[in-house]
């Protein structure tokens, strides 16, 4: 989710999409209210057994710890780990980029909600959000709903239930986020738990460099402490890195509340889980979450 002064991480362009607008600030987290927990109750997923690939030293691209990604992003952007439940989600919360919607919060005052229609209908053309074209690109860059509305919320829900949508969702997650902070990782010599910590932070931040976007929050780890492709300790880049994930946070009202990095990352980090090996249990917003496998 690309802030002021950034565009998106290189990547291959979708078909027929235009240049996104630069997201005004980091994305929040969607109200708790979206998909309200017990607070009590503990969220549990069992993984299905290994592949041939997974393993202690699988990274992040291995099926399995991909899921695992997905479903600790959920927890925290949608108080539930069932992230693919979270293709029909659509609403305006209210954060000035007007609808947020589908796996990974796509905006439709920020560019990544047009570029995923497009990308869809140059799929299949002619699909329910195909008509809606014109009007997310007038209202790209503000928080207008003009041309979209009721209609286009439940136009939303429906698509979602196509699999060709469910698919586009994949792909632009893939490549606007997950695929540049993987990789980025990777550069930096970090396994799993790294890999993760990038992606959600980028996810949260966006890809851009401006300080409290996903590369000024890297640029202020490698102060303090050097990457292990550097030579540094993997454990002690990583601590500096959310340090400086929290610090960004904390610059919006919306992420005053630090427990994806606290109750959650950090957890993970000081129990030395560097390959993000389950079991694995957390935090957020004060529910508990556990992957038994």
């Amino acid at each position: 989710m690309t802030n002021v002064g950034t565009t998106r991480a290189p990547a291959t362009p979708a078909p027929t999409a235009t240049t996104a607008t630069p997201k005004p600030t980091p994305k929040p987290t969607r109200p708790a209210t979206s998909a309200p927990p017990s607070p009590t109750a503990t969220a549990t997923a069992t993984r299905p057994g290994p592949t041939a690939s997974a393993g202690a030293a699988a990274g992040l691209t291995d099926p399995r710890k991909k899921e695992i990604a997905m479903e600790l992003v959920s927890s925290a952007e949608n108080s539930s780990l069932d992230w693919k439940a979270q293709y029909r989600y659509i609403e305006d919360i209210g954060d000035g980029r007007g609808y947020t919607a589908g796996i990974i919060g796509f905006c439709s005052g920020t560019g990544d909600m047009l570029e995923l229609v497009q990308a869809y209908t140059a799929t299949e053309p002619g699909n329910v959000l195909a008509k809606y074209l014109p009007a997310l690109k007038k209202v790209n860059g503000t928080d207008s709903h003009a041309g979209l509305g009721t209609a286009f919320v439940n136009d939303w829900k429906t698509a979602a239930k196509d699999t060709v949508f469910q698919a586009a969702q994949n792909s632009e997650r893939d490549r606007v986020y997950f695929n540049p902070a993987v990789q980025q990782a990777k550069a930096d010599g970090l396994r799993a738990l790294g890999q993760f910590i990038y992606y959600d932070a980028i996810v949260m931040h966006g890809p851009g460099d401006d300080p409290v976007s996903f590369g000024g929050i890297r640029k202020t780890a490698m102060k303090k402490a050097r990457t292990p492709a550097q030579g540094g300790n993997e454990t002690t880049y990583l601590n500096a890195f959310l340090d400086a994930r929290k610090a960004a946070m904390r610059t919006e009202a919306a992420h005053d509340d630090t427990s994806r990095v606290d109750t959650e990352q950090r957890v993970f980090l000081q129990a030395g889980n560097l390959d993000l090996d389950p079991p694995l249990s957390w935090k957020t917003y004060g529910d508990s979450y556990s992957i038994k496998s």
